[in-house]
């Protein structure tokens, strides 16, 4: 398994961490098979979505809100139950098919953590589901 960290800078926002895991998937060799990308945290999420438009990032979050929005009248104590909800609903959790140590997405696919409560440092691990090709 490996760790990537992420380091939020707002309450909310999705950030493309493609990349990152990319890099990571590449330091477990090349495996065909898929991988498992898990968020250990109650605030925050992941999802894979279009990444070329920015607005879809931003028609993500603004939907979210309308659907569980900050100002109702929560039990939570925090003042975050809404993030927990927003997290929730969008899930903890993706697996992701891996050729030969690649990412297989869709040509306008991308992996992006979804921060509900920031600013945070947060990590995503990576889990290979594969074996080494023969």
């Amino acid at each position: 398994m490996k760790k990537i960290t992420v380091k939020t800078h707002h309450e909310r926002e999705l950030l493309d961490i493609t990349a990152q895991v990319e890099k990571a998937i590449r330091e477990f060799g090349p495996i065909t098979g898929a991988c498992m990308l898990y968020v250990p945290h109650t605030t925050a999420a992941i999802t894979i979505n279009e990444n070329a438009d920015p607005a879809v990032k931003e028609d993500i979050l603004n939907s979210l809100t309308h659907l569980v929005p900050r100002s109702l009248e929560y039990r939570h104590v925090e003042g975050n139950a809404h993030a927990h909800i927003q997290c929730s609903l969008i899930g903890h959790s993706v697996c992701v098919p891996v050729e030969e140590g690649r990412l297989r997405l869709g040509t306008w696919q991308g992996i992006l953590f979804c921060e509900f409560d920031g600013s945070r440092n947060r990590e995503v691990w990576v889990i290979p589901l594969a074996q080494e090709a023969a």
